[in-house]
């Protein structure tokens, strides 16, 4: 009998080692970033001959904290190479996420919290090196998206200078669909609290960073934070932004305090970006900046990327977004609104990828003519590019 319940005992043991490690971080990817089911979008022929005009650039998505195979099209998630050339997406910040306490909400966050990212990454059998160091994972991370990079140039280029920019829109202009990948991390703490890491992260081709994200780390504050510290960026928060600066790596505001915003307004003189948030006038929730904020921050010649989701626009749908970057353009000016998807990054959405011809039609319909809507599908983030990118 006690063998038979020890062969039981390790049999489930088997089993549940089987499902934890085969199927659970599928079924997490799925619950994480649903599509909303619905009746395809109605997009109009010359909308749809609109959009495949557009060069389309996205601020901000996550799909590499999911270790999927990018070059594949999948049935899960908001996006892949193939589903992204669907959609005629050109240019892609991706972002690596490397800690996200257990709890999430955008009130309060403790950094003490349990990490669930140490879980999705012991689930994914990723590298041993990248269970515990958070440095480690932004750095698997950057090795994902070269390996899709190796394994399908037509698909993928990685943009680390101007010149590399420059090669993607001249082959998209030449009919090719490949899509340039910029590589971003989601907040500072990925740095592990060495400046020295940020040599690491700019060697591995990240040209984009958030200073915080979901909690107060080594760098400033949260917008997230458990507000225990009202102060804004840390004296190491400063030696990593200027440190960003000289090295001609972009500044982002998402998830900052606004302490943090302001103290990074104060001390450079560089163009800054927020990739992903709505605004607050139009959608009144503590995600969103306030407004008087968000202008300070295009008035430095960067970017407001608008998202996807309804926790910042109120609204998911195509005509939702809309309104959202029509708010973005009232208060900030057409140059200066971007997109900023957060696909995969455990938001629901209304649509996926492969769908932004929607988008567009929505536009379309709000009134907007086809030069302000280049502009915003991706035409300012090109030129905002062009001039923050290091040459080479």
């Amino acid at each position: 009998m006690f063998r038979f319940i020890l062969r039981l005992v390790l049999l489930l043991a088997i089993f549940g080692a089987i499902g934890f490690f085969g199927w659970g971080p599928g079924i997490a990817d799925k619950m994480q970033n649903p599509v909303t089911a619905h009746e395809p979008w109605p997009v109009s022929p010359a909308a749809k001959a609109m959009h495949e005009r557009l060069i389309i650039g996205d601020m901000h998505a996550d799909p590499l904290l999911w270790d999927r195979d990018l070059t594949q099209r999948w049935d899960r998630g908001q996006m892949d190479l193939p589903r992204m050339m669907d959609g005629n997406v050109a240019l892609q910040v991706f972002t690596t996420v490397t800690k996200s306490p257990s709890g999430l909400n955008y009130e309060h966050n403790s950094a003490e919290a349990r990490d669930d990212i140490t879980l999705l990454f012991f689930g994914q059998l990723r590298p041993l090196r990248s269970w515990l160091n958070l440095t480690e994972r932004a750095l698997e991370q950057a090795r994902q998206l070269a390996l899709a990079e190796e394994h399908a140039p037509e698909m993928l280029k990685i943009i680390r200078t101007r010149a590399d920019l420059a090669s993607v829109l001249a082959r998209r202009d030449a009919g090719e669909k490949v899509v340039g990948g910029i590589l971003g991390a989601e907040g500072g703490h990925a740095l592990s609290g060495s400046l020295e890491n940020l040599d690491r992260l700019y060697d591995a081709g990240f040209r984009l960073m958030g200073l915080t994200h979901f909690f107060d780390n080594e760098l400033g504050t949260s917008l997230h934070g458990d507000g225990t510290n009202p102060a804004g960026l840390t004296p190491f928060g400063r030696q990593v932004v200027e440190a960003m600066v000289k090295k001609h790596m972009i500044i982002d505001l998402a998830h900052a305090s606004p302490a943090v915003a302001r103290d990074v307004l104060a001390m450079t003189d560089v163009p800054l970006v927020v990739s992903h948030t709505g605004i607050y006038s139009h959608c009144q929730t503590v995600r969103n900046f306030p407004d008087d904020l968000m202008k300070d921050i295009a008035a430095t010649g960067g970017l407001i990327g608008i998202g996807y989701w309804k926790d910042v626009t109120c609204d998911d749908s195509p005509a939702g977004i809309a309104g959202a970057i029509a708010a973005a353009v009232a208060l900030v000016g057409e140059d200066r609104v971007a997109l900023g998807s957060d696909f995969d990054g455990s938001v629901r959405t209304g649509f996926d990828v492969s769908e932004l011809a929607a988008l567009t039609q929505a536009l379309i319909d709000k009134g907007m003519g086809e030069a302000t809507i280049a502009k915003i599908m991706g035409g300012n983030m090109v030129r905002f590019l062009q001039g923050a990118l290091p040459e080479g």
